[in-house]
């Protein structure tokens, strides 16, 4: 989007209101400021007093976000499953953080784009409400799959003016792809507690997944593969579990030449994308992991804890090497990993197709919001401002 902006828009003051705040501004030079008015350990605290610094924080919250909005003339939220509730989320939290993004855009005249978002059928009542009217009070709507259109139709927004166009990560431009080292397997792990709907079993979910993944390197190892583990996130929870399977590896094969599974540290995506790239073929959890081995053109196996991950499977020509995170079969896995190691080569080719045309998508996409956002007039005047990334 960065990109994008500076050569489409090369006259716009840009600047950001997100989470990690530093890390935009050392990163891309773009000024930034947060998201939330309490700190993360202020949001993590229990009790009375916490509890009334919290409310008082998202009462701050409303006001700094309607304050933002309104000094710019576009809000632009690039991507990220920003309407999903794929994994555990409450309402007054980011559900309720795209309602007043939105409803301040409609108020003072601010055009807030959405823009190839995923989106998924939230099952809590109050969650949906306040996706669904984002969506609607939003000035452009774009999804990255067919799947998140229709959840927000289910949902009763109107998307028949709506467009679905891939990830626009597809659109980055990366190493250039290859084969990698066929001996090489890259292991995309996340620290897995399910959704909203798995809290009472959430330590249960997470057990499970960690002891089929060791299980699964253990084949790995014993059969001459050399491993790489990465995480999908910057978090320091996907880095216990990288620790964990270490461990365990470790342990069960005390002999095992320290260079055979290495535990890869990333802290952007096109770190991750270095990383991926000796890897032969790749079994990914987390979305963005899976999308980064696609881009790479990588045989790629996805544990998805979602739909929208083996829609992206499916799109890709890869649909028969899925599974959900949560039924996950060990010996199927093997199968498929060994299936997909057979068929490594076709399987390079078809993905390099499909991202050929995801990339021309994706060019489609930013000519789209050329028009809407920069060029077609607004439904109502618009204070002089600035352009933005949210």
């Amino acid at each position: 989007m960065l990109k994008y902006l500076g050569a489409d828009q090369p006259g716009a003051i840009l600047d950001a209101m997100c989470e990690g705040p530093g890390t935009v501004k050392d990163r891309y030079s773009v000024p930034a400021i947060s998201l939330r008015w309490l700190s993360p350990g202020d949001r993590q605290a229990s009790g009375a007093a916490a509890a009334a610094r919290k409310s008082l924080g998202r009462a701050v919250d409303t006001v700094r976000i309607a304050s933002w909005v309104r000094r710019h003339e576009v809000v632009i939220v690039p991507g990220m499953g920003v309407l999903e509730t794929t994994l555990r989320l409450r309402p007054w939290q980011f559900p309720y953080d795209m309602f007043v993004l939105c409803a301040a855009g409609r108020i003072f005249g601010t055009k807030v784009a959405l823009v190839s978002v995923g989106a998924n059928v939230a099952s809590e009542r109050l969650t949906r409400w306040l996706f669904t009217a984002a969506g609607r009070l939003a000035f452009y709507r774009s999804y990255r799959d067919e799947l998140s259109r229709d959840a927000m139709r289910q949902q009763g927004l109107d998307t028949s003016g709506d467009h679905v166009y891939p990830d626009l990560a597809f659109g980055l431009t990366g190493p250039a792809a290859g084969p990698g080292d066929e001996q090489t397997v890259g292991i995309g792990l996340m620290d897995y507690y399910g959704n909203n709907d798995d809290r009472d079993r959430a330590d249960e979910i997470r057990a499970a997944y960690v002891e089929k993944m060791k299980s699964f390197t253990r084949w790995l190892v014993d059969n001459g593969r050399r491993v790489r583990l990465f995480v999908g996130d910057t978090n320091n929870a996907d880095e216990h579990v990288v620790r964990e399977i270490m461990a365990d590896l470790r342990a069960y094969r005390p002999d095992l030449d320290p260079a055979g599974v290495v535990a890869e540290p990333v802290s952007t995506f096109a770190d991750l994308m270095r990383t991926m790239e000796s890897a032969g073929t790749v079994v990914a959890t987390r979305y963005h992991n899976v999308v980064c081995a696609l881009m790479l053109s990588k045989p790629t196996i996805s544990i998805g804890y979602g739909e929208k991950n083996a829609v992206l499977m499916a799109g890709t020509g890869l649909a028969e090497y899925c599974q959900s995170v949560k039924s996950l079969d060990v010996g199927r896995l093997i199968e498929q990993f060994t299936d997909l190691e057979g068929q490594a080569a076709r399987l390079r080719d078809t993905v390099t197709e499909s991202n050929t045309a995801k990339a021309t998508l994706v060019e489609r996409q930013l000519d789209e919001l050329s028009a809407v956002l920069f060029q077609a007039p607004a439904p109502a005047p618009v204070p002089a401002g600035r352009s933005a990334i949210s």
